[in-house]
Order: structure tokens, then C-alpha cells, then sequence
């Protein structure tokens, strides 16, 4: 039987490095033909200085290994990163830390999904987003990303 996620904040000084991992295993599970080892310097200073500041970070933990986490930025409802470890994919994990950022912005969400990750934009229908603009991508000029918004 699969174990309910346990959700709390972000610690910085003890998370940093295992969501750094973590995001770069889910990216290329995700999309194997980027190399996201290239991309993993410029996420850690996105991280440092545009989500850790400006965000709530939320993990989620299994047998107190994190598998997943989001950014949400509480001001605007924006959803940067929703990340979950591939080995979760299909179970409670994703579905857990979308509720969480529901509830801590009752007032909506808004998040980008790329076109060529139909098995997120697919999840976030399911969870009642809709799709509001397309928008070119700008590091792969032959995708664009969906606007996606939740609204209660």
C-alpha cells in the first residue's frame, strides 16, 4: 500500500542540494533529450535568487526522503515548479502538493507547462486547470509552453 506524502516547508540549509538533484532527475526523465546537467548552474542561481526569496516552498517526503516539491509565489498565485520524483509519477505525490498549493492560494494558480510535456498539461487538466494562451518558447523555438489557470 503507497504511503501518504508527508508536506512541510522548505528547509534551506539541509534541502538544497537533494531538490537540486531531484529537479535535475525529474527534468530528465521528463525531456531525455535536453541535457539538463548543462541547465543545473543556471537553476541554481533561479533558484537562489528568484524562487527561495520570493516564494513558498513546499516538499514532500516519503520515509523522510523528499519526493517532490513546489514554488509558489503567494502574491500573484504563481506556480514556478512543481517537481516530483519519477519513481512517484502516477501515484498520490503530485496530486498532494497541487492541493497544498490550492489551499495556500484559494484564489487561483496560474503556471507555464511546456507543450512537449503532454503528461503534465494532461495532470493539470485533471486537477481542473484550464488552458488560457500559448506563448513560444523561448530555448526551443519549435515548442511554446501553455498558460494554465485554476480558479475555485
Amino acid at each position: 500500500m503507497p504511503h501518504e506524502a508527508k508536506l512541510r516547508p522548505y528547509d534551506h540549509a539541509a534541502d538544497k542540494e537533494v531538490i537540486m538533484e531531484l529537479w535535475l532527475r525529474a527534468w530528465q526523465a521528463t525531456l531525455p533529450r535536453i541535457n539538463f546537467i548543462e541547465r543545473l548552474e543556471w537553476f541554481r542561481w533561479y533558484w537562489e535568487v528568484k524562487l527561495v526569496p520570493k516564494t513558498s516552498i513546499i516538499v514532500a517526503e516519503i520515509d523522510k526522503i523528499i519526493v517532490g516539491f513546489f514554488t509558489l509565489d503567494l502574491a500573484t498565485g504563481y506556480l514556478d515548479q512543481l517537481v516530483v520524483a519519477p519513481e512517484q509519477w502516477g501515484k498520490d505525490v503530485a496530486e498532494q502538493l497541487l492541493n497544498e498549493a490550492k489551499r495556500l492560494s484559494p484564489s487561483g494558480i496560474e503556471l507555464r507547462v511546456n507543450s512537449d510535456n503532454p503528461r503534465a498539461a494532461r495532470f493539470y487538466e485533471k486537477q481542473n486547470f484550464k488552458k488560457v494562451d500559448e506563448l513560444p518558447n523561448p530555448d526551443r523555438p519549435t515548442e511554446f509552453t501553455y498558460v494554465m489557470q485554476w480558479r475555485p
